[in-house]
């Protein structure tokens, strides 16, 4: 049935039908609070939306308006168009209005975008200006990381309002060549691969699954790779995560890592040993303590003894103290300096590289620049500097970014290239990397992309594009990457064709314009049809379905990490549609 949508009414071709008008209706970036101001107000593919932080933010850890509605006999309903962070855990959130409290507890939202409705009780309104607060009841959390909640929109009205439509995804196509072409794209005569160091580290990887990618990493002619701190954590009785970087590893990791260092060096790639000594920790490294330097420094100095000459000491998404940037940075240079200093009286030849706490942007805030004009005084000359684009998980990476963060810090950069990475949500992102500039690579020694978990394998797709990129940017041609990385990867045509419609319905964030590590297009695209047709859904429900079939079939022995996440998606998609069904 063809919809039109023209000056508040909707035109069926059965008749016409009012659509419902909200009694009153806000983007988030209207209520007062959040941290719109701080960090803006585009985000995840949307404008006008905010977002709170944890409760020891302050003002950023609450929305609020005041709004007065007519008097109507019909129950009315609060709406809000929102997500969750990308972080393992949901966040927790507490709607009032007024004196009633509308919804408390682990938020109902995705890390894509959705709309909930909670019913306002009966008598909540009848003031003639009335309250919406919206709080994030999480007690601990720094600004700028998770916990945090984002929101869109917000409408108060009755039962069948529903929102107009905000955007589409772009559609991606790829183009399979007809030829085979020699991959990375050959440099040109005289020319040096664009950056020295090319590489990626794993994200939680296992080291079966480091052993699993050394030899498709050199094929893609890249010569660095870095463990994930989270791939060192130890479990505690009931199965969690915690990082312990106090105690030694388990004679079962070293023997683990042993085969990994050494399959490194026999491929030609330098291994980088790297230790988070505060993330996810029931005991965070204290740097005035020389205790703790030296329980710390253990790990290094046996990757040091199996021959790694290779190290990083990453602080990202950790405070830098209650004593402010200046001296967060200091103590973290000082921590960094200690450990790089003992492993060179070792072994003049070791490298490092640090990840400060602010390792994005062009450094130019306050508190940023505060913090990096310390370590380009007090951190050892050097030691290299991680940073990962003009953001986060930047839609564009520029060299005047790079410059102005290099010219602040004073050392040497490496690109942490936070792409294809996922945080372990179920979600893909396979498209090419995009958007880069080539002449990066006259300004960062190095480029390391950060991979999907848990699967590695499907993870070759786009980290082909990026090697391609880091040995060629001059010559770096997104469409053709993709179609040679599918080439390569796949034996026969009718494994290139699943292979496409793969990376077709999984594009990833970076393609799709909505920056989350835990976006989900299939998952977005089926909210889309659901809102417009219901049958459009389910007809798109059988399409992943054939697609997971496909994928099964002509990859019978690999992919199965991509075919599970199909297989979740599916399930998520059923589940939501039982839901609706269910509603009526």
């Amino acid at each position: 049935m063809k919809t039109v949508w023209i000056t508040g009414f909707l035109l069926l071709l059965s008749g016409i039908v009012f659509a419902v008008e909200p009694k009153v209706q806000w983007n988030g970036s209207d209520l007062k609070g959040g941290a719109k101001d701080v960090y803006g107000s585009t985000s995840l593919g949307r404008s006008n939306v905010n977002y709170i932080y944890s409760q020891k933010n302050g003002e950023l850890s609450q929305l609020s308006t005041e709004f007065s509605v007519e008097e109507t006999s019909e129950p009315l309903y609060l709406y809000l168009d929102a997500l969750d962070d990308d972080a393992s855990t949901v966040c927790e959130i507490e709607i009032n209005i007024n004196d009633s409290l509308i919804f408390s507890g682990k938020n109902e939202f995705g890390t894509n975008w959705s709309i909930k409705r909670y019913e306002i009780p009966e008598g909540c309104l009848p003031k003639e200006v009335n309250k919406l607060t919206i709080r994030n009841i999480e007690k601990s959390g720094e600004s700028g990381v998770p916990p945090w909640f984002m929101v869109s929109r917000i409408a108060i009205a009755t039962e069948t309002f529903k929102f107009g439509p905000t955007q589409t995804l772009p559609r991606f196509e790829v183009l399979i060549p007809e030829e085979e072409r020699e991959f990375p794209e050959p440099l040109a005569e005289g020319e040096k691969p664009g950056f020295a160091l090319r590489g990626t580290k794993g994200w939680n990887w296992t080291p079966e699954q480091y052993l699993e990618e050394i030899p498709v990493i050199a094929e893609y002619k890249l010569n660095f790779l870095m463990n994930c701190y989270s791939s060192l954590f130890s479990k505690d009785e009931n199965g969690r995560w915690r990082n312990e970087w106090w105690r030694p590893l388990s004679e079962e990791m070293k023997t683990k890592y042993r085969e990994v260092f050494k399959k490194a060096r026999q491929y030609k790639i330098d291994f980088c040993f790297a230790v988070h000594p505060q993330l996810g920790s029931p005991r965070p490294l204290n740097p005035q303590s020389m205790k703790d330097i030296d329980d710390y420094y253990q790990h290094f100095e046996w990757a040091q003894k199996q021959g790694v000459q290779w190290f990083s000491i990453s602080l990202d998404d950790v405070s830098w103290g209650t004593e402010g940037p200046a001296a967060g940075a200091s103590d973290h240079a000082k921590l960094v300096n200690l450990v790089f200093e003992r492993l060179r009286k070792n072994d003049p030849g070791v490298k490092m590289i640090f990840c400060p706490t602010p390792y994005w942007g062009d450094g130019t805030s306050p508190d940023h620049r505060a913090y990096l004009e310390t370590l380009a005084r007090e951190l050892h000359q050097d030691v290299y500097v991680f940073w990962t684009g003009d953001a986060v998980v930047p839609e564009f990476m520029t060299v005047e970014c790079a410059k102005t963060y290099k010219d602040i810090v004073q050392h040497r950069l490496i690109i942490w290239e936070n792409y294809p990475v996922n945080d372990s949500a179920p979600t893909l992102h396979l498209g090419p990397i995009v958007n880069r500039e080539a002449g990066l690579a006259d300004v960062a020694d190095g480029y390391m992309s950060n991979p999907l978990y848990p699967q590695n394998e499907i993870n070759r797709i786009p980290l082909a594009t990026c090697a391609d990129f880091a040995w060629n940017p001059k010559g770096y041609d997104p469409n053709r990457s993709i179609g040679q990385a599918i080439v390569h990867l796949a034996q026969t045509d009718s494994q290139r064709a699943v292979l496409k419609e793969l990376v077709e319905a999984y594009p990833g964030m970076i393609l799709s314009k909505i920056i989350s590590t835990g976006f989900n297009p299939v998952i977005f695209r089926f909210n889309e049809k659901m809102s417009n047709d219901p049958q459009l859904a389910e007809d798109y429900i059988k399409q992943i379905e054939n697609l997971r079939q496909k994928l099964a079939d002509e990859f019978p022995d690999t992919f199965n990490d991509a075919k599970e996440t199909l297989r979740l998606n599916i399930q998520t998609m059923k589940d939501q549609m039982q839901a609706s069904k269910s509603e009526k």
